[in-house]
């Protein structure tokens, strides 16, 4: 026999990450609670809306299944005495189980003889188990913040207002927060604001209908999608929904309505980024473009009101709307009728960071940075001067009205300030550009004065945290370095032509008269952090982690290098079937080698096999160079191929460690060779084969 089980959670308005969250949560608890408690069901499902989280369970069985568990025990020596008496080990084991020490069993494994219990668990009836199982499942909930009301210590990231748990029409008396769970439900606040009875839980979802809420969050999306994509092909225009935005708004409704407003034409023209940050991230409204790519002055909005009353709900968004983008016009023009150096000279009474000065010291410490590197990069002259004067500009809209208010749009308005005092289209680009890449996926850099302005504002910070003794311990990351570093290697994995060494080594001169710290040992420790991020990286991109690691040895200082290798041997290694002998025999000759003897041999005591062997390496290391050079690095491993043959043979026919010192010598000389070939490559020995 089964039964549907439902079990509802109801608060007062949940925020929508952290009901989020919460339904991952239980999508992995509640099953696991479920199998742990030896409950079959078929199906389980965890939704939620803005004031209700719930679970719910197909043909959930009537009882627990039978279990027998057996448990090992002391060793049969701890167990009883030489006379064979029990000791207090084998009795309290035996008590601990609930059995007799006359009914352990001796069991023998390869450890030993050891005393065993085997225990019998008798199912018990679903309903005496769920009532703690599901409370249980609401403390394990963890919030971001959660809150205490009332007189009681239950904490919830909302007030709990009600439970309901029903297994089939019968009540499950779930206790939490005081509460005790029943059979009665609440509709939407507005549309239907009474109680709700459940008869039982199959016709759960039917009455939450009836009541106007929309529970599965998935089921509210998908008609948001619908609703929006409808409307906007009536309007004629195409919605701008950004994910972030859409998913909260499907957790703000409960019976979603989509309507359309207005706003006024004057405020097309502010910069479009400002209204569409006006309307997604401070109102959740979603903007409407033409198809001209410009921006129409109707928006999309998603209420959670009487569909009859929509016109007047839309009349009081467009009030909203209207005072916010009258509020960014405002400071848009505001910011226009001053110099944009008057921004930059403001940055100097604003703090970076106490040991590293104010915003004003950054900028300039950036600028001499950023002509280093374009200097590092080949920059033409044009786009080394865009990239100094980007340098020095980048931060003044951090002082502006705009940016003040929306904070989302440093960078953006900078570029807009830029162009209107008269400055180059690439200044500007690398204005707004210098934060890119700001999150995993985010678009890099367009120019390369943009990638310079980027790569020298993350790495100054880094630097200079760096060499204040603050590093990122842990998880704990306050200036977001991490964020930064791999900001950094994506630009240099697209391709742009510096080293970590000299960029690292450049950045922390910047500090040599602000800080006293150990420039070696810091440089150092970035380096290590740079190196820990980009193997992530290259992991992430489908490399072994083997192969990442041997490469990493040779080529860590330049990510592109690094990747290029990464590629060309992760390919070698799926397709070649020299790869696992060549490891074999480059470890082996990198145990038996000696650097301190060079690799300078003398043909003129070899036999034939070593003659051969140092043959072959004449020409693969005539033909490394120029491959290692191009960064042909398939070709280089197809040369380094070639050389099974004349090494196989080289350890099968000579006794390298010969009693003549120098014949060993010499052979150890090109074992030395042999391994310094394949070190410009990758490290082998660390390859698992």
């Amino acid at each position: 026999m089964a039964r549907d089980l439902v079990f509802e959670i109801g608060v007062e308005e949940l925020p929508s990450g952290p009901l989020y969250g919460a339904i991952e949560q239980l999508q992995v608890s509640a099953p696991k609670a479920l199998d742990a408690a030896r409950l079959e069901y078929d199906t389980i499902t965890v939704t939620g809306s803005p004031r209700r989280l719930v679970i719910s369970v197909t043909r959930l069985s009537e009882g627990q299944d039978d279990a027998v568990q057996t448990s090992k025990g002391p060793s049969v020596k701890a167990a009883f005495a030489e006379d064979g008496t029990p000791t207090k080990a084998a009795e309290g084991f035996a008590r601990g189980k609930g059995v007799s020490v006359e009914s352990l069993t001796v069991v023998d494994d390869e450890n030993g003889s050891y005393l065993y219990a085997t225990v019998e668990q008798k199912g018990v009836p679903a309903i005496e188990v769920l009532p703690a199982l599901l409370a249980r499942l609401v403390e394990s909930i963890e919030w971001p913040k959660s809150q205490r009301w009332g007189s009681g210590d239950a904490r919830f990231c909302r007030p709990v207002r009600w439970l309901l748990a029903l297994f089939g029409g019968e009540v499950v008396p779930v206790e939490f927060a005081g509460l005790i769970a029943g059979r009665v439900t609440y509709g939407h606040r507005l549309l239907s604001p009474g109680a709700i009875e459940i008869p039982a839980a199959s016709e759960y979802p039917l009455a939450l209908e009836r009541g106007h809420v929309m529970a599965d969050h998935s089921q509210r999306a998908r008609l948001l999608r619908e609703g929006i994509a409808t409307v906007a092909e009536q309007l004629g225009v195409s919605a701008v929904v950004p994910e972030k935005t859409f998913a909260e708004v499907v957790n703000l409704v409960e019976w979603p309505t989509v309507a359309v407003g207005t706003f006024d034409e004057e405020f097309l023209a502010v910069p479009r980024e400002i209204l569409e940050n006006a309307m997604g991230s401070h109102q959740r409204y979603f903007p409407a473009q033409r198809a001209d790519g410009s921006l129409d002055n109707r928006f999309i909005v998603a209420h959670n009101g009487d569909p009859k009353r929509t016109e007047a709900i839309v009349r009081g968004h467009e009030r909203v709307i209207r005072a916010r983008l009258s509020d960014a016009a405002f400071f848009y023009r505001e910011d226009l009728t001053k110099p944009i150096e008057s921004f930059v000279a403001q940055l100097d009474s604003i703090v970076f960071q106490d040991k590293l000065g104010s915003l004003g010291d950054k900028v300039r410490r950036t600028e001499r940075l950023a002509a280093s590197i374009a200097v590092m990069v080949d920059a033409s002259p044009a786009e080394a001067a865009f990239a100094q004067r980007a340098a020095h500009l980048a931060k003044a809209d951090l002082v502006s009205s705009a940016v003040v208010e929306f904070t989302d749009l440093q960078g953006v308005m900078g570029g807009y300030y830029a162009l209107a005092a008269g400055e180059e289209a690439g200044v500007a680009d690398a204005i707004v550009d210098h934060y890119r890449p700001r999150f995993a996926g985010d678009d890099l850099p367009r120019s390369l004065a943009g990638n310079i302005v980027a790569i020298a504002d993350k790495l100054d910070t880094i630097a200079g945290i760096f060499s204040a003794g603050m590093a990122p311990t842990g998880s704990a990351d306050p200036y977001a370095l991490r964020r930064s570093a791999i900001g950094v290697l994506q630009m240099l994995l697209a391709g742009l032509p510096a080293t970590l060494d000299e960029l690292i080594a450049t950045a922390l001169a910047g500090y040599e008269d602000v800080l006293q710290f150990d420039a070696q040992a810091t440089g150092s420790a970035i380096k290590e952090f740079f190196v820990g991020r980009l193997q992530k990286i290259l992991r992430d991109r489908g490399h072994a982690y083997d192969t990442v690691d041997a490469v990493l040895v040779v080529s860590g200082d330049d990510p592109a290098d690094a990747l290029a290798r990464c590629e060309a041997l992760t390919e070698f290694r799926a397709s070649s079937r020299d790869m696992e002998d060549l490891s074999v025999a480059y470890t082996r000759a990198k145990n038996l080698a000696r650097p301190e003897l060079g690799t300078a041999v003398d043909v003129a005591i070899m036999g034939p096999e070593e003659l051969a062997l140092a043959q072959a390496l004449d020409r693969a290391e005539t033909n490394a160079a120029q491959l290692v050079s191009a960064r042909a690095y398939a070709a280089l491993l197809e040369t380094f191929s070639g050389l099974r043959a004349p090494v196989d043979a080289f350890f099968e026919g000579v006794m390298v460690m010969s009693e003549d010192p120098a014949e060993r010598d010499n052979r150890l000389r090109l074992l030395n060779r042999f391994v310094a070939l394949f070190g410009t490559f990758a490290d082998f020995s660390v390859l698992a084969g």
